[in-house]
């Protein structure tokens, strides 16, 4: 039996003690004392901070589950008692808040709830369970640095790798999709250079707040103009920076682009039209200098076994019912949890489950406000509620387990 009582107030504890990327020290501390617990052979410090607990139960498959435990640079308000009042350091060394509002602390609790129930009951599977709690998602590197760090050399390879992403939909509810599931991104910092001066004399200067302003502006054609309609592109300049005064025109500019695909070759292109307008605004401008186009990180695209998906989702319908396993559509998120699966040459199945009270959902979507009402993941509203989200998700990742162990 799975203490729900006790994984509740781990939830919270956690909830209540965020960590950045690759800073998940107290996480990975409380991760590996309860899986030494329960009796797996637990390993820290893999790809800096991540945990890996390892259960052997006789011959038969090695199944990987993983979790991911980094927080975000958000300022919580959901006014939760349990709320982060954290603070970090992030990567550019600047002092911000911190909170789980992606969830990562829910998928800890779910995967220790089910590893609990697995572990006690040894009898009813055969084979190894290899539970990956993850750094540094959020970065996307954390999984690239499990990899590189001798993950599969030093504990076996899997012969499948499940993982579960709690979302803004009712609690109780699960959803799967096969093949292309979560997208690729790619994430740019533009330096764009001109040449600063009084505002008072533009004429002896090259601007780049213009230049920057005008590349914002076409680079909205790069998905109208450079794809085709039946193909998914997100692109979307989350920030631009320039110049400090109004009376001065800065040397330059600098903008962060985020884009969303599918498809490898549908990723190229976009990418080499990013570049040439890019270059050709500047040139536009008269810039005496290149711009700089360099990569902050990237995540590739989540592909969803066929197989692994049926036969999941299979399992899921006969536990949770046939109208609570749902296909979301191509997700536009984006999670490096396929670097598992493609390092190793395991299939890979990676499912979403509600967080969102029901009611609430249902009474939203009934008027038409769910943009509004529903905060999403990265949202400082989003919190899951803990139940039935928690039950439901120890028993999906559970179950799933049991699916791919094999039988006694």
């Amino acid at each position: 039996m799975v203490d729900t009582a006790a994984l509740t107030e781990l939830y919270k504890d956690l909830h209540a003690h965020p960590e950045l990327s690759f800073h998940e020290t107290r996480t990975a501390g409380i991760v590996a004392e309860r899986l030494r617990a329960l009796g797996f052979d637990t390993a820290t410090g893999v790809g800096g901070t991540g945990v890996v607990g390892t259960l052997r139960n006789g011959d038969g498959p090695t199944v990987l589950l993983r979790a991911d435990m980094d927080a975000l640079p958000v300022a919580e308000q959901t006014e939760l008692p349990y709320a982060s009042a954290a603070r970090g350091t992030d990567p550019n060394g600047e002092d911000v808040p911190v909170a789980h509002a992606c969830g990562h602390d829910m998928h800890v609790t779910c995967l220790l709830g089910a590893l609990e129930d697995l572990a006690g009951d040894r009898a009813g599977w055969r084979g190894t369970i290899l539970a990956v709690f993850q750094p540094a998602e959020e970065l996307g590197g954390g999984a690239q640095a499990m990899v590189d760090d001798g993950l599969f050399d030093r504990f076996g390879t899997p012969d499948v790798v499940l993982g579960q992403h709690v979302g803004p939909f009712p609690a109780g509810m699960l959803a799967v999709r096969p093949g292309p599931a979560f997208a690729a991104t790619d994430a740019l910092r533009i330096r764009m250079f001109g040449k600063g001066g009084h505002g008072s004399r533009p004429e002896t200067t090259i601007d780049p707040v213009v230049m920057a302003a005008s590349t914002v502006l076409r680079l909205q054609t790069v998905v109208s103009r450079t794809v085709a309609a039946t193909d998914t592109v997100v692109l979307t300049v989350g920030s631009l920076r320039a110049g400090n005064k109004d009376n001065i025109i800065p040397d330059e500019a600098v903008l962060e682009v985020n884009i969303r695909t599918y498809d490898g070759g549908v990723r190229t292109r976009v990418l080499d039209a990013v570049t040439r307008i890019v270059d050709a605004e500047a040139a536009a401008a008269g810039a005496t200098r290149a711009p700089e186009i360099t990569p902050i990180d990237s995540f590739p695209i989540v592909v969803n076994d066929p197989v692994a998906v049926e036969r999941t989702a299979a399992v899921f319908r006969a536990r949770f019912g046939e109208d609570r396993v749902v296909d979301p559509g191509l997700v536009t998120g984006s999670e490096d949890v396929g670097i598992f699966a493609t390092a190793s040459g395991a299939p890979c199945c990676y499912w979403l489950f509600g967080g969102i009270d029901p009611e609430a959902y249902l009474a939203a979507a009934a008027a038409g406000t769910i943009e509004r009402d529903i905060p999403s993941n990265h949202s400082p509203h989003f919190a899951p509620v803990i139940e039935p989200t928690l039950t439901v998700g120890i028993e999906a990742m559970g179950a799933a387990a049991r699916e791919w162990l094999g039988r006694p």
